[in-house]
């Protein structure tokens, strides 16, 4: 090779580092949203009945990347597909340092409030919600702000709690189970308020189907086959992801639970991308999107 052409090589690799760390630190977080449909048919879920179940995950909220302007798109755009459900799966709150505006929870929940869903809109907390409220990290208990801030705005926060909705085509259990990383012990360590047996103790025997909502996909190995489906965020598919394999999750599992639908046994788990990011502020292959999920 001459030095001339090792001068050129060494321009295009320059500019294509470049062009990829401008992609994946601005253009893919920060500009690029898309509606991942999937269309799932659980063991046991009843002959002809249709849920349309919308999920947003890990909005983590601040500028440049998901500012206010940004969130009421989003608002806009799942209202536009006319969901029965909206489900906010938690991490309202940024969860990196990278941002050049905090956003007020508060504020956050008033743009989510104007969220439509036929049978309600409903949320779970995550880590970051918690993390975020030193009073309540100080107490070792909730509510946290994230929490009440949805609720004064309308939208119930299930917390290690279930409830019944009545749809067209029979009664559905929804459960919403408390963080599993709510509470920071040091050292690496953890402890979760999540309580899954006493959640689904709620839940009679009538045959019903249960959807359960968990901001931690770790739990699904515990879930027992009464729940149809578990609806979960905190990954972020591992926010880069290169041909279905993401060199970093946070998860115990890998990439078992990394991203997208997941069926084990009689039992159906869908981990959505979600919105923004935590740590670093930076997407590839994990383009920012709204979940939607066909029952039936």
């Amino acid at each position: 090779m001459t030095r001339r052409g090792f001068l050129r090589g060494l321009l295009a690799a320059t500019l294509a580092g470049l062009f990829l760390a401008a992609y994946g630190f601005f253009v893919e977080p920060a500009l690029r949203m898309t509606v991942r449909r999937w269309r799932i048919s659980p063991p046991g879920w009843r002959r002809g009945h249709q849920l349309r179940i919308a999920v947003l995950a890990d909005l983590h909220m601040g500028e440049p990347h998901v500012g206010l302007g940004r969130l009421r798109r989003i608002v806009a755009r799942v209202n536009a597909m006319e969901p029965d459900l909206v489900l906010i799966l938690g991490d309202l709150v940024a969860g990196h340092r990278f941002v050049t505006a905090q956003v007020p929870v508060a504020e956050t929940a008033k743009v989510l409030a104007g969220l439509k869903g036929r049978l309600g809109v409903f949320a779970v907390l995550g880590n970051h919600d918690w993390w975020d409220d030193l009073t309540a990290q100080k107490r070792g208990h909730g509510p946290v702000l994230a929490q009440m801030s949805l609720e004064d705005h309308g939208i119930p926060v299930l917390e290690n709690r279930a409830l019944r909705l009545d749809t067209a085509g029979g009664d559905v259990w929804l459960a919403g189970l408390g963080d599993q990383l709510a509470l920071v012990r040091g050292g690496g360590r953890f402890d979760g308020v999540d309580d899954l047996p006493g959640t689904l103790a709620q839940i009679p025997d009538d045959g019903a189907p249960v959807i359960l909502m968990a901001h931690e996909p770790d739990i699904f190995p515990e879930v027992p086959e009464r729940v149809a489906l578990t609806l979960s965020g905190h990954t972020h598919g591992g926010q880069v992801r290169l041909f279905g394999w993401s060199p970093v999750v946070p998860s115990r599992y890998g990439n078992r639970y990394a991203y997208g639908h997941v069926r084990e046994g009689a039992r159906d788990l869908v981990v959505s991308g979600g919105i923004g990011c935590s740590i670093l502020p930076v997407r590839f292959g994990v383009v920012p999107e709204i979940t939607v999920i066909e029952l039936s």
